[in-house]
């Protein structure tokens, strides 16, 4: 199982694992901005591709996904990570070009009815709201946004505010 760990940071080496940034200052095994295509990367070239608290950052989304959905393996995972559109850490890192919602990978999957703007095809296998502060954000708050997401982000999300969002494609 090889493993593409986008904007890697300081993440350690490990076996099976390549770690990509934009920056060489980390000591990344591959220096690429995300924002270039195609990627460095022949096609189904990984079993899993972690993509966490980076996807905000770039600018063309979709371009992203056709090229991880490219280099991904059959039956791959596509792990993303990014803040919630009602944390404050969404705001405040002025790096941040997109703030996004339960439902935005969407739209890379069958039966949306925008998919035609890609040809990237994703099945959303997981994806969970997830919260911080005390028991009762982590558990009922959670417990709630997750059953009913769209109630939530519509009209519960600036009361209580999530922190981030898993998802698994």
């Amino acid at each position: 199982m090889t493993i593409l760990s986008v904007g890697c940071g300081l993440k350690e080496p490990q076996n099976n694992l390549v770690r990509l940034d934009i920056s060489s200052a980390v000591n990344p095994d591959v220096v690429w901005d995300l924002e270039k295509t195609p990627y460095p990367f022949d096609d189904s070239s990984f079993s899993e591709i972690e993509c966490l608290d980076v996807i905000e950052h770039l600018g063309n989304i979709p371009n992203a996904l056709e090229e991880f959905h490219r280099i991904l393996k059959p039956d791959g995972v596509l792990k993303i990570t990014t803040p919630h559109f009602s944390c404050a850490n969404s705001y405040i890192d002025p790096t941040h070009k997109w703030h996004l919602s339960y439902f935005s990978f969407d739209y890379f999957s069958d039966g949306h009815c925008l998919s035609y703007y890609s040809k990237a095809r994703y099945k959303i296998i997981s994806r969970h709201i997830q919260f911080q502060g005390g028991r009762i954000n982590r558990s009922i708050i959670s417990r709630l946004a997750n059953k009913f997401p769209i109630n939530y982000e519509q009209r519960w999300a600036w009361i209580f505010p999530a922190w981030y969002l898993y998802f698994e494609l």
